[in-house]
């Protein structure tokens, strides 16, 4: 009886996976299905976006990039977004499971929902991706992302280099970090600790506030009021982890008359962080191109579809800390952005010209350039 049984699942699920790769529903609502015809690859690919709050980049780049990709593939393609919803997240992995993607690409909202997801898609013999950030303990079929250590030291870096040029060699400085959740905020401290860790250490730079402001302006913007006043008002220059808690923290800097005289970084070259970095009031951001990323993880995703090894595309490895095992990887070199180069994250097509020069920012993009 079991032999049969056995012999019988096995059947079934081989049936399942031909049928799948032959096409599967188009997903549940809310989701973003394309389809083509004539490509060499053959399945379908889904794809969970994790907000659209943390960061414009999820809806404004990651999607129409990675739709593209599929297309032009001739690949089905559901891409959906959980908008930081963690029971979303959840049910729209199943869901996708359950339509027979073939390839499951995630953002996760944290660990701990995203290896759920992870794991019931392997166990359906699904191949995975982690997008941008890597979920500990999930162990996704390979990692694309940016080499986020160094993300972090471009930031502390940058600081330094404001600081510097401000004429400050020494002064406090203030930790504004990203979710704790998110494996990515603890490779971006990282990279900022260790850039500022000698001058810190030298007692150049004193650490007068490290909290995390979680990708959230308004939550960033308080956690700066309360260290900001902690230290009697005198803070010399902030690390703010992403441009969107960048904005929180200038609105209080604004709100005391230092909008432009206290250096603060971010990450993403949003509309909004280029638009303070030309006006002054932000000192840098970091520009991961997300093209990029999104290219080497619609390849991967190819070549999975395509039974093709992998391998020879991911050349790097990050380690899973809780399952203490390297994952292949495809990691990207970010950019350091301040005033003088800000016109290259445009004419790279990243974000355009018309949303960054409105008329408010029209004088400072001339200057800088920018058409």
């Amino acid at each position: 009886m079991r032999k049969r049984s056995s012999m019988a699942a096995a059947a079934f699920a081989a049936a399942t996976l031909l049928l799948s790769a032959c096409g599967g529903d188009d997903g549940d609502g809310g989701g973003t299905t394309t389809g083509g015809g004539g490509g060499d690859a053959a399945g379908k690919v889904g794809v969970i976006l994790p907000d659209a709050s943390t960061s414009p980049r999820w809806e404004a780049n990651d999607r129409p990039l990675l739709k593209a990709a599929f297309d032009a593939a001739g690949l089905e393609s559901d891409i959906q977004n959980a908008n930081g919803d963690k029971s979303k997240f959840g049910t729209i992995c199943d869901g996708m499971i359950s339509s027979g993607v073939n390839v499951l690409l995630i953002v996760n909202l944290d660990s701990d929902s995203g290896s759920a997801c992870l794991k019931k898609a392997q166990q359906a013999g699904i191949k995975t991706i982690d997008y941008d950030r890597l979920t500990l303990g999930g162990g996704a079929t390979y990692y694309v992302s940016f080499d986020n250590v160094a993300v972090g030291r471009l930031m502390g870096e940058g600081l330094d280099k404001c600081l510097t040029d401000a004429g400050k060699t020494t002064g406090n400085i203030v930790f504004i970090n990203g979710d704790p959740t998110d494996n990515n905020a603890a490779l971006f401290k990282q990279g900022y600790q260790e850039a500022l860790k000698s001058k810190i250490d030298g007692g150049q730079y004193k650490l007068v506030g490290d909290q995390t402001g979680l990708w959230d302006a308004t939550k960033a913007g308080t956690a700066f009021e309360q260290i900001y006043t902690q230290a009697g008002g005198k803070v010399d220059g902030v690390v703010s982890a992403n441009d969107t808690m960048a904005g929180g923290i200038i609105a209080r800097l604004k709100a005391n008359n230092l909008a432009g005289k206290v250096p603060v970084t971010g990450q993403d070259a949003s509309v909004a962080g280029l638009q303070a970095i030309l006006s002054g009031d932000q000192c840098m951001t970091v520009y991961k191109a997300v093209k990029k990323e999104a290219d080497a993880a619609s390849k991967l995703a190819i070549a999975l579809l395509k039974g093709e090894d992998a391998n020879s595309l991911a050349s790097g490895k990050v380690q899973d800390t809780v399952l203490k095992k390297d994952v292949p990887s495809v990691l990207e070199t970010p950019v350091a952005v301040t005033k003088e180069n800000v016109k290259s994250v445009i004419d790279d097509g990243f974000q355009k010209a018309s949303d960054v020069c409105t008329a408010e920012y029209a004088a400072v993009c001339k200057t800088a350039g920018i058409a």
